[in-house]
């Protein structure tokens, strides 16, 4: 998987870092930082929610809660995102935490057959290979499904994932790498 248009630069990192500064001193110079994030934040919830309503009412949570929570914000070396993005990963856990209910995968095609080319698979198995798959996806628990949903999914780096999800790079590539072996032995009926 090609993941170098999602690269940032060190003069981006530097200069989105001084807008932060400046957010945390002066909370109404946070406006430039949520225009250039609201409608990645958007995305992320919505394909977790797939309502549009909820996506919107969940999303202003996470920019109340950042704007609020903005001068706590320490550099960590990746994009401001990352931190958004666990905000909204909370937020979108949370409620569905409290509406007891499921959460929602959208699942794309494309990234599905990146997720199966992955394991490792006959190309004539393809079509058979999707459907079990499909159903391997359902059954796993909410964390791995989402480390699945972000790595291949969302085709985030295992250095974002690790920031969204507070763990290290290493622990996330483990855990996908786990993840994977285990969907390998229910698609190969183990």
């Amino acid at each position: 998987m090609d993941r170098s248009a999602k690269t940032v630069s060190e003069s981006a990192l530097h200069q989105e870092w001084e807008e932060i500064r400046a957010a945390q001193g002066n909370p109404a110079l946070f406006r430039p930082l949520y225009e250039r994030y609201y409608e990645s934040v958007f995305r992320l919830i919505h394909r977790r929610t797939t309502d549009m309503e909820l996506s919107g009412d969940l999303c202003s949570q996470v920019f109340l809660k950042a704007l609020q929570k903005i001068s706590t914000y320490t550099f960590q070396g990746v994009p401001f995102s990352a931190w958004l993005f666990r905000i909204a990963v909370n937020e979108v856990s949370q409620h569905y935490r409290q509406q007891q209910s499921n959460r929602v995968v959208s699942v794309n095609d494309l990234h599905l057959h990146d997720l199966i080319d992955e394991i490792g698979s006959d190309p004539e198995e393809q079509e058979l290979l999707r459907r079990k798959m499909l159903g391997a996806l359902e059954n796993l628990k909410a964390d791995d499904m989402q480390l699945i949903e972000m790595r291949f999914f969302e085709q985030r780096s295992f250095k974002e994932i690790a920031e969204i999800l507070g763990m290290t790079e290493n622990n996330a590539k483990v855990k996908v790498h786990r993840i994977l072996e285990r969907l390998k032995r229910r698609l190969s009926g183990g």
